[in-house]
């Protein structure tokens, strides 16, 4: 399994156990990527430790904050959709890389989770 993959694995196991996720921002909100096909990415984090390593190497000031799982899924997802974002999951590296999935195929994928 590619780094990636395991990443995006660890990601839906421990947001279904700890039933919360980890962002990083600052008073304009969450950083995001634009992909090659003009797709924005709006990434997410498993635990407080990779949130804090990616606020890190982007810098900026960006601190950590935490959301339960159910206003991630209640809120978050459905508006990402709407906006036509998609969900970066647990990005890392000294480039904060890593795959990102459609809201639809998040909730697949955390129902499937075990």
């Amino acid at each position: 399994m590619s780094q990636s993959g395991s990443q995006a694995a660890a990601f839906f196991r421990d947001v279904r156990e700890s039933r919360m996720v980890w962002l990083v921002r600052d008073g304009d909100g969450s950083p995001t990527r634009l992909s090659a096909d003009g797709t924005r990415s709006l990434p997410f984090w498993s635990t407080s430790p990779r949130a804090q390593r990616a606020a890190k190497v982007w810098g900026h000031g960006l601190r950590v904050e935490s959301m339960t799982l159910d206003i991630w899924c209640d809120r978050v997802l459905p508006d990402a959709a709407r906006d036509g974002v998609v969900i970066g999951i647990n990005w890392s590296g000294p480039r904060l890389v890593g795959w990102s999935f459609t809201p639809r195929e998040v909730l697949s994928r955390l129902a499937a989770a075990t």
